[in-house]
């Protein structure tokens, strides 16, 4: 099985149509438990060739990349992050986990925390959570909305949709900027994708 077949079932392709629930979260596409080894060695071949990838966006200092890990509590969101970037060198890395908003951040708007947070070029940005949590989180809890500060005009039925576009319209923005976003809403795996 080569890679792309092996990702393809767990690659969401299509938003709209994606239920989380319609997911085992312990599926193994019908792997072997003997590719378990294999599988540790193919994570030892990727964290290498990372390694050498991150050398090289150091060196050219004209690319950032933002990696967003997303996912529920105890999801493997930590031990996503720590086995695959355990072969970058922290220097050229940056780790931002988002918690509950200061004071400060709720007198802001919802993405300004994540842009102060962002990857300089020739740098990795790694974000614990992040701005997706205001459609996720924030639309189940409407009480956090209203601790949002936001006018109360602009709190309408529209207010997520509108979310959703500011947050397409921010990772354009970071792409013609010079920022590569890889960003999924993911279990416990994410996938990642490199171009120049």
């Amino acid at each position: 099985m080569t890679k792309p077949d092996l990702l393809r079932p767990f690659l969401v392709t299509d938003g709209s149509k994606f239920r989380l629930k319609d997911y085992d979260p312990g599926d193994t596409a019908g792997l072997p438990p003997e590719m378990k080894a294999r599988s540790k060695a193919a994570l030892q071949e990727g964290v290498a060739r990372m390694a050498a990838l991150q050398a090289r966006l150091y060196a050219q200092d004209r690319w950032g990349l933002l990696l967003i890990f997303q996912a529920m509590d105890a999801a493997g969101k930590d031990g996503a992050i720590e086995h695959v970037m355990s072969g970058v060198n922290p220097q050229g890395c940056q780790v931002h986990a988002f918690k509950a908003p200061s004071l400060e951040e709720l007198d802001h708007d919802f993405l300004w925390r994540s842009a102060r947070a962002l990857p300089e070029r020739g740098r990795i940005g790694i974000f614990n959570r992040s701005y997706y949590e205001e459609v996720l989180i924030v639309r189940v809890h409407p009480g956090i909305l209203r601790g949002q500060h936001v006018p109360h005009r602009l709190m309408t039925k529209r207010i997520w949709k509108e979310r959703y576009q500011d947050i397409n319209a921010m990772e354009r923005y970071l792409s013609r900027n010079g920022r590569r976003c890889a960003s999924r809403i993911f279990s416990c795996t994410c996938t990642i994708s490199t171009s120049s």
